[in-house]
């Protein structure tokens, strides 16, 4: 068995709604800065059901104003891994 890291996507969710709520943005601000039509993506990504891209997580990372590591939630999980 070996211990790989993953993306904990329910808790990568909370943190966003955590860093949003925290630099006094709503939904739709997020959605303005993103220039998208809908607020779904951003809805997925808060409720854990999506993660943003990589070039999103850039620009949710200076909106935030914290590093990329600081939004995501890695966990490990145990994979069995054969030769």
């Amino acid at each position: 068995m070996s211990t790989m890291p993953t993306i904990d996507m329910t808790l990568t969710g909370q943190n966003i709604v955590n860093l949003r709520v925290d630099a006094g943005l709503s939904v739709k601000d997020l959605q303005d800065i993103f220039g998208f039509a809908t607020p779904q993506a951003i809805y997925k990504w808060q409720h854990g059901t999506a993660l943003p891209s990589l070039d999103n997580l850039v620009v949710l990372a200076a909106v935030f104003q914290v590093q990329i590591d600081d939004i995501l939630v890695i966990s490990n999980a145990q994979f069995l891994i054969s030769a």
